[in-house]
């Protein structure tokens, strides 16, 4: 009887194709059309049911099996504006276009394959469970999975995995932050900033004092929530009092009631500032994501699963080229990142099965899959794709994810999910029913 593990040697090279594919085609949210087409090539060419989204065209599903447990793993593969794309140690100066710095074609190419080595262990033992692979568009602007969700996707799953690359091979046990992005449109009314300034009523004095306001409240917020903002129109020239002005928000804390309660306080704060300066606002709320809710029973076998399958060996090559993008960055963020992981000094590229990262923690970052969270049991894990120090949304960061030591980790976490989904669908200690016990008690 072939193990998970087994076929997953079988396919170690459709991580490489499929994450250099998507890598060498990078692009933003809600545009993945050539990833989602080449998603769907390869799961109809594996024998899966592949259907679409309902108004999201660049969102797939594509299922195989039947009977419970129903076992999901999620994929993303949207790139960043303003990144290049060349695996080396130096920028080329070519910003502007859009480039894999969060590792998405890793991430997407990881769980496709974890998925297809699950859906020949079933066909093999000729056993009951269903296996679905989630095509999750446009993570970073924080929409693909919350509007899958509102379509009801992810309800009948029994257990739901994801991952994220990394530097470091671990079950992730911190939690993600809720967040809510608004902007804030004020209008006034224009005039002669020299001659007749009493007949105008500045926007952008508005913005000003909401701003200030908002300062003020920081001391009033819950502990672990934060207010950021950036002015997007100040205005056109220092001579005409600015009809127009508008700033953007983002409230994030632990929890999503926490989050809603600031972002409540922030509307008076901007009501406030419209009635001093005699404006009218208008708020467009662009995000209302979930904090992740972690589930801990998932989180101990997937460990268990880390400790089984070792680390992962990276070749002299591969860790020198880690050590020169971690040498391009300022010294202080290789610094900050050996203290926060407690990793030896000299290690660029941790290969080691690090345990359970921050459990019980809160981590500062957001995303859409909080919403799967709250809907379903999930776990969150990662694998050593980047090296230590190097931070998120860099072109250090896009040029680890095409590299072979970005492959490498991704192809190590394929093996991690789909050995942690086949120990589930053994399951004969009923972990699928107190990680559903978790869940409920913890909603």
């Amino acid at each position: 009887m072939k193990k998970a593990l087994e076929f997953m040697e079988e396919l170690e090279k459709d991580v490489g194709m499929l994450a250099s594919e998507i890598w060498s085609h990078p692009e933003l949210g809600l545009e993945e059309t050539f990833a989602v087409a080449l998603y769907e090539e390869y799961f109809q060419k594996q024998g899966f049911c592949v259907s679409k989204v309902e108004e999201l065209p660049t969102a797939l599903i594509a299922e195989y099996g039947s009977g419970t447990p129903v076992l999901g793993v999620l994929g993303e593969y949207d790139a960043l504006p303003g990144l290049w794309q060349s695996v080396s140690s130096r920028e080329d100066g070519s910003e502007g276009k859009p480039g894999h710095g969060c590792g998405h074609n890793l991430l997407g190419a990881a769980s496709a394959v974890a998925c297809v080595a699950i859906k020949k262990y079933l066909e093999e033992n000729q056993v009951p469970g269903t296996i679905r692979f989630y095509g999750c568009p446009a993570e970073e602007l924080g929409k693909g999975k919350i509007q899958m969700d509102e379509h009801g996707l992810f309800n009948d799953l029994d257990a739901c995995y994801t991952w994220h690359p990394g530097s470091w091979n671990a079950v992730t046990g911190s939690k993600l932050s809720a967040l809510i992005k608004a902007e804030f449109f004020f209008t006034g009314r224009s005039a002669h900033a020299g001659a007749h300034p009493e007949l105008g009523r500045s926007a952008l004095d508005a913005v000003e004092l909401m701003n200030v306001g908002a300062n003020y409240l920081r001391e009033h917020i819950p502990q672990g929530a934060k207010l950021h903002y950036v002015i997007t129109n100040g205005g056109q020239a220092a001579n005409i009092v600015p009809a127009e002005a508008s700033v953007q928000y983002m409230v994030r804390a632990p929890r999503q009631a926490s989050a809603h309660d600031v972002y409540e306080r922030l509307l008076k704060v901007a009501n406030g500032a419209a009635m001093m300066t005699e404006t009218s606002v208008q708020v467009i709320k662009e995000k209302d994501n979930y904090d992740t809710l972690n589930n801990q029973v998932l989180e101990d076998l997937t460990d268990e699963v880390y400790r089984e399958c070792g680390g992962i060996t990276f070749s002299r090559e591969e860790c020198e080229l880690a050590k020169a993008l971690v040498e391009s960055l300022p010294a202080e963020h290789y610094a900050n990142a050996r203290n926060v992981y407690k990793s030896p000094e000299g290690i660029y590229l941790d290969g080691e099965a690090r345990g359970i990262l921050g459990r019980g923690g809160s981590f500062g970052a957001s995303s859409d899959v909080g919403q799967v969270s709250y809907r379903v049991p999930t776990v969150q894990c990662s694998a050593a794709c980047f090296p230590l120090g190097v931070p998120l949304h860099t072109w250090q960061t896009t040029a680890s994810a095409g590299s072979d030591f970005g492959i490498r980790g991704a192809t190590y976490m394929a093996k991690i999910i789909a050995r942690s989904l086949e120990r589930l669908l053994e399951d004969d200690t009923g972990i699928l029913q107190k990680a559903r016990q978790e869940f409920l008690a913890e909603r």
